[in-house]
């Protein structure tokens, strides 16, 4: 017969299944002790408290405020990986969506986002950053490039229309059909972090998607890289036959 290996546990691991608990039992927004007295009544030390509790922040169940102390998180928000608006997306979760546009420039398309694109290398494109927030939080960063013969005078357009998926239709009669999205994980750049108002290094989910309106040809090439501690993707899949 043979033997069963042991498993070690660390002891920031077994701390974390309870503090997870202790989360579970509160509601969002609760105050969780300070590292001092968990570690004194966990009869730990604070290193392992605080171990302890950066991965649970970065699974989600806390939040962390500087110089405030450690909150139990709200839900995650779920988005389904479909072909639709942000905007459309939160509002039928009974979430107010918004959207700050950072930036918006024009370029010269390089050869990768020429042929992601279908444009001639050197084609004007415009570069989109915007920052998405979900109830008045910061959950996404998002860079769009879009050929610009297809939209011009975005900037005024944008302004006058609720998303940008609303002012591809309304604005230049443009209709999404398709898109091919990849997600995968990614660390928090400075940059991201500050305007995620999330510590550099979190793990992010990031997708990259091309979108094609309904004759098939591409509209848009984007890459959101949003929160991991407060955003999950869901899909509804089905077997082929």
């Amino acid at each position: 017969m043979k033997a069963t290996a042991t498993v070690h546990e660390p002891k920031y691991y077994r701390l974390k299944q309870q503090l997870s608990d202790v989360a579970t039992s509160l509601t969002p927004g609760d105050a969780l002790p300070g590292e001092r007295t968990l570690a004194s009544d966990y009869a730990t030390s604070r290193t392992t408290v605080r171990q302890a509790l950066a991965e649970l922040v970065v699974e989600g169940r806390l939040d962390r405020i500087h110089g405030k102390g450690t909150f139990v998180a709200r839900p995650k928000v779920a988005q389904p990986i479909a072909l639709g608006s942000f905007t459309e997306d939160m509002r039928a979760q009974g979430i107010e969506p918004a959207a700050t546009v950072l930036s918006l420039t024009y370029a010269r398309a390089d050869d990768d986002l020429a042929v992601r694109l279908s444009v001639p290398p050197g084609a004007r494109v415009a570069h989109l950053v915007r920052l998405r927030m979900a109830d008045g939080e910061p959950m996404a960063l998002d860079r769009t490039y879009l050929p610009a013969a297809r939209c011009p005078n975005l900037r005024r357009e944008l302004a006058r229309h609720a998303s940008l998926y609303a002012t591809l239709e309304n604005a230049y009669d443009i209709r999404l059909g398709t898109a091919d999205a990849t997600i995968e994980t990614a660390l928090a750049t400075p940059e991201e972090a500050t305007l995620l108002g999330v510590d550099t290094g979190l793990p992010m989910l990031l997708l990259s998607q091309l979108s094609m309106d309904t004759a098939g040809q591409p509209v848009e090439w984007v890459r959101s890289v949003y929160r991991g501690d407060r955003y999950t993707f869901v899909a509804r899949v089905r077997r082929d036959r």
